[in-house]
């Protein structure tokens, strides 16, 4: 992942009005891997980034594709 991919999420994720602990219930994941996923050092899976796509109203490409 680059920074502009977790720069796009981060910025998603606030638009939605959500801290990290509100997406990670959301989506099922922990507080702890949506900071890794936003800060480039995890690498989500396609099933993870489906669910985060849903709860912010985004598309894969919008998060995660040039």
């Amino acid at each position: 992942m680059d920074g502009t991919k977790n720069m796009r999420i981060k910025m998603a994720r606030m638009e939605a009005g959500l801290s990290q602990a509100e997406l990670a219930e959301r989506v099922g994941a922990t507080r702890q891997t949506i900071g890794l996923i936003e800060a480039g050092k995890y690498n989500p899976t396609i099933k993870l980034c489906l669910a985060m796509c849903k709860a912010l109203g985004k598309t894969l490409d919008d998060l995660f594709w040039e």
